[in-house]
């Protein structure tokens, strides 16, 4: 990577859209700026150094000043920190964090796609779609941050905009990406700017006739009881959590509780869930780029009875036997894709639920064994 350098003593001479351009040119998904060091551009989950002289205080500010509404600059004198989306020209977007640290000033900006992705791009199996036709009930998009939540949510978004004559309300902090109404009707409602609070929010939005609100994150034991009541009275709640793995998707928001509520909450969200897909993103190993492994749990009697009795830890055999269903554990999809090539086996074992497991498992893949075999010897 090539970037202007900058002589001693010489003003402030890195301009922060040249590093844009650079990111977007590399088809790069993160820019780092950071104090005392070089800017660093994520590309397919690898950190690359921009070969410019280190930053100093003064650049990381200038360059805040540069992209940062006022009601941030405000907002990040007062609390340290700031959240929002830039707008670069019509070249592309930014989500931008804005943080202290040591005194000092850092960025972190990830370029949001300029364009929404369809299901089979992103990866997601066409049985997702049919849950998109649920008149109501609660469907979680959980995964760990950086894991592609928003784009697979912006998927199914689009796709109810362009078959449903719904009304589809956002609530984002902040706004990722931009939709057109089509079919359905889209209210976007950006945390800060049009609303206060995801709690506000919430509150609000049931007075706006909504069929489907998309809550950018489940943040707090009041977002959470306001959606899961919401997914109860006729809607179609579509939501994120970062967690990884339908069980424990489940136990953190029972966790959100005190013990004495946490027996009506499991009754809630064993009747209002619809399906919890939980994602992982993983350099390729087969061609540049990145790609998801996806778990997938579509609520049934068995699961359904499993949440109410507290017996979370019997969600993984159910989503196992169920595979003919759409249902798919997260270590089965990194074993596919590890046989198939697309990602290495050092990746897969490392975003795996339980490591151990799966190195057998791709051990005796290597071997030439059959898994049917290797299960009757066990």
């Amino acid at each position: 990577m090539t970037g202007s350098s900058r002589r001693e003593g010489q003003s402030v001479g890195i301009d922060i859209r040249k590093l844009l351009d650079l990111v977007i040119r590399q088809d790069g998904s993160d820019l780092h700026l950071s104090v005392g060091i070089r800017p660093r551009i994520r590309v397919h989950g690898r950190m690359r150094d921009v070969n410019v002289d280190p930053l100093r205080p003064e650049d990381t500010i200038e360059m805040m000043k540069a992209i940062a509404p006022q009601r941030n600059l405000l907002e990040f004198k007062e609390k340290g920190t700031t959240d929002f989306a830039y707008a670069y020209e019509d070249k592309a977007r930014f989500r931008t964090s804005v943080y202290r640290q040591r005194g000092k000033v850092g960025l972190a900006l990830r370029l949001l796609p300029n364009r929404l992705r369809t299901f089979e791009e992103i990866g997601l199996p066409g049985k997702v779609r049919e849950l998109l036709h649920r008149p109501r009930g609660l469907l979680l998009v959980t995964g760990p941050t950086g894991s592609g939540k928003t784009t697979t949510l912006a998927t199914m978004v689009d796709y109810i905009n362009e078959n449903f004559d719904h009304h589809i309300v956002t609530i984002e902090d902040p706004i990722e990406y931009y939709h057109e109404s089509k079919k359905a009707i889209i209210t976007q409602r950006e945390i800060g700017s049009d609303v206060a609070t995801f709690p506000e929010a919430m509150r609000r939005v049931l007075r706006m006739d909504p069929d489907v609100i998309l809550l950018g994150e489940m943040r707090d034991r009041e977002t959470i009881t306001t959606a899961i009541t919401a997914a109860e009275t006729g809607h179609l709640v579509l939501a994120t959590l970062h967690t990884t793995g339908s069980a424990r998707t489940v136990d953190r928001i029972i966790d959100q509780f005190p013990p004495d509520q946490q027996e009506q909450i499991r009754v809630q969200l064993s009747v209002s869930i619809v399906a919890v897909i939980s994602q992982v993103l993983m350099p390729r190993a087969d061609r540049p780029g990145r790609i998801a492994a996806f778990e997938i749990m579509i609520m049934n009697s068995a699961i359904e009875n499993h949440i109410r009795k507290s017996e979370t830890f019997k969600i993984t055999s159910a989503i196992q036997t169920n595979r003919a269903r759409g249902m798919i554990l997260l270590d089965e999809h990194l074993f596919l894709l590890a046989q198939e090539g697309k990602i290495s086996r050092a990746e897969a074992l490392m975003k795996a639920q339980n490591p151990q497991a799966l190195k057998e498992r791709l051990d005796y893949a290597e071997l030439g064994e059959d898994d049917d075999e290797r299960k009757k010897s066990a």
